[in-house]
């Protein structure tokens, strides 16, 4: 029932927005939905001057993959041209030889401070050394109550053969020894059990006491503060029998690549247990600053019938990361930490 003199509603709201004959509506401001502004995921580019090797076996579709996702790209280094030409480059990682490359690198690092290069070509050369590649290890003599780390009793012989076996006297080196190139780019090895075969040894070359380590190495490798360890199978252990029956020298072209990951095998558990986390990761921290090096791998082996005595026999500058497990997400984190951290 409708009161008298009261308008319907419908003639309350006219056109022009009044309510009643003395009330506006009011239109509140509409509120804009503006989008959040998401910041630009910066890319990282990474420029490389890798053997074709080298390209193969670390460049792999996985690694590439997981890296443009999370915003790295590779490139690659023509070296046909300056190398300031190219980039920017966020950092430049190579696994070149040769001195003009060193001096091409050494030009680069001084006039783009603000590139990482990985890793400075004087201390990659100290390691390409085998005369001076396990200093620092010996230097270090780390000892702490996880174990021991030493280096073999070793003697360097650069020319005249037949000088070897009183090199080897004087020394006071024991049968068998391992002979090693002195320069660290081939992998070769051979094994002499008896003295009048060190003659015929082709020096230059790197002489090293034989120890027995059940026939098992332990390849650590380093990228960056990151330390991961696989087992690989090494040359067997020589009994006193075999070196009195054994004599020559025998050649191995490159025992823990080519042996078969001793990760599944069955083992004795004193010998497949692997080095104590604590004792590798001191020792890998130790030898980052020594060496100035972020990418290598240490060769190492437990003396057999001891619980704690390890020896670094090899040093490697960025070995094949390919073959060790996770290395995709382990490299791709390293690389973004670099950037970070300027």
């Amino acid at each position: 029932m409708r009161m008298t003199g009261e308008k319907p509603f419908e003639e309350q709201i006219r056109n022009d927005g009044e309510v009643g004959d003395n009330e506006k509506m009011v239109a509140l401001p509409r509120k804009k939905c503006t989008p959040p502004v998401v910041p630009a995921l910066k890319l990282v580019v990474v420029g490389y001057a890798l053997t074709s090797k080298k390209i193969k076996s670390f460049l792999q579709p996985k690694l590439q993959g997981l890296a443009r996702n999370k915003g790295i790209l590779f490139v690659a280094i023509d070296q046909s041209k300056p190398l300031s030409d190219q980039g920017p480059f966020d950092i430049v990682l190579h696994k070149l030889s040769g001195k003009e490359w060193q001096h091409v690198l050494e030009d680069y690092r001084q006039t783009h401070p603000e590139v990482t290069v990985l890793d400075p070509p004087d201390a990659i050369q100290h390691v390409y050394n085998r005369q001076s590649m396990l200093q620092d290890v010996a230097d270090l003599n780390l000892s702490d109550p996880c174990g021991k780390v030493r280096v073999p009793k070793q003697l360097v012989i650069k020319k005249d053969p037949s000088s070897i076996p009183e090199a080897v006297n004087k020394a006071g080196l024991r049968l068998p020894i391992v002979a090693k190139p002195l320069v660290a780019k081939s992998h070769e090895l051979s094994l002499a059990y008896d003295e009048c075969s060190l003659q015929k040894l082709e020096p230059p070359l790197v002489l090293q006491e034989f120890i027995n380590h059940g026939g098992v190495l332990f390849k650590v490798y380093i990228v960056g503060e990151a330390v991961k360890v696989v087992r690989r199978f090494s040359l067997p252990d020589v009994s006193k029998r075999e070196l009195s029956k054994n004599v020559g020298v025998y050649r191995f072209p490159r025992v823990s690549c080519a042996a078969a990951s001793a990760d599944e095998a069955d083992l004795d558990p004193g010998i497949a247990e692997l080095p104590p986390g604590p004792l590798l990761e001191r020792l890998a921290r130790e030898l980052r600053r020594r060496l100035g090096l972020r990418l290598f791998n240490l060769d190492i082996i437990r003396e057999h019938g001891t619980e704690d005595c390890y020896y670094v026999i090899d040093i490697n500058y960025f070995p094949g990361y390919g073959k060790m497990p996770e290395y995709e997400h382990i490299f791709t984190d390293f690389l973004l930490s670099l950037v970070q951290g300027k």
